[in-house]
């Protein structure tokens, strides 16, 4: 795991190897197992912070009606940010939950804090792979938010094929805004046609 660190802080940093292996000690790296709960839909928000180095962990929440609205899926490279310092004494709008079994770098933002006051250039990978992943998620949701279910279903197969094969179908479906049922149909008509 401590390689996929490695390759990620080469790709974002400038830290000598000395450096890389001194920020890679300090790091906390937890096993996490398919079921875990990371955060809950109306718990206190917490300043935990999470990298995911292997698995797949789901954002979702209740509707008033008691539906389960996927929000996101996170995989591998990928932070999950629980909530910002000024959110801190506020209540979780989400749930997050391990899919499968997970490997994640922990941290919360005084230990960030601590981090970067030692090594400068960590934040500014940090801030880096914010910039890229704030530039995805918004490019995403503008496809996303202009797009036919099938538009949508059609970017996930693109952009992210293991996802459809790493969640259940029903919360597939509710990431795209479908029912279960509608997700098969444009299945099958892709498939028909692709025949």
């Amino acid at each position: 795991m401590k390689e996929l660190l490695l390759k990620y802080m080469d790709q974002y940093t400038s830290l000598a190897e000395a450096e890389q292996q001194a920020v890679i000690n300090d790091i906390v790296i937890e096993s996490f197992s398919k079921g875990a709960n990371l955060l809950k839909q109306g718990d206190k928000a917490n300043k935990q912070c999470f990298f995911v180095l292997e698995g797949c962990v789901r954002q979702y929440y209740l509707d008033i009606e008691g539906n389960e609205i996927t929000a996101n899926f996170y995989t591998e490279e990928q932070a999950i940010l629980l909530s910002s310092p000024n959110e801190v004494d506020r209540y979780s709008r989400y749930t997050y939950t391990c899919l499968e079994d997970c490997v994640l770098v922990v941290a919360d933002l005084d230990s960030e804090q601590e981090m970067y006051a030692k090594y400068s250039e960590l934040a500014v990978m940090t801030r880096r792979m914010m910039e890229k992943d704030l530039r995805a998620a918004q490019n995403e949701f503008t496809a996303f938010i202009q797009s036919s279910p099938e538009e949508r279903y059609k970017m996930v197969l693109r952009n992210r094929p293991d996802l459809i094969k790493r969640v259940p179908q029903y919360q597939f479906a509710s990431y795209l805004g479908i029912t279960p049922e509608s997700l098969s149909r444009i299945k099958k008509r892709l498939h028909n046609e692709s025949s």
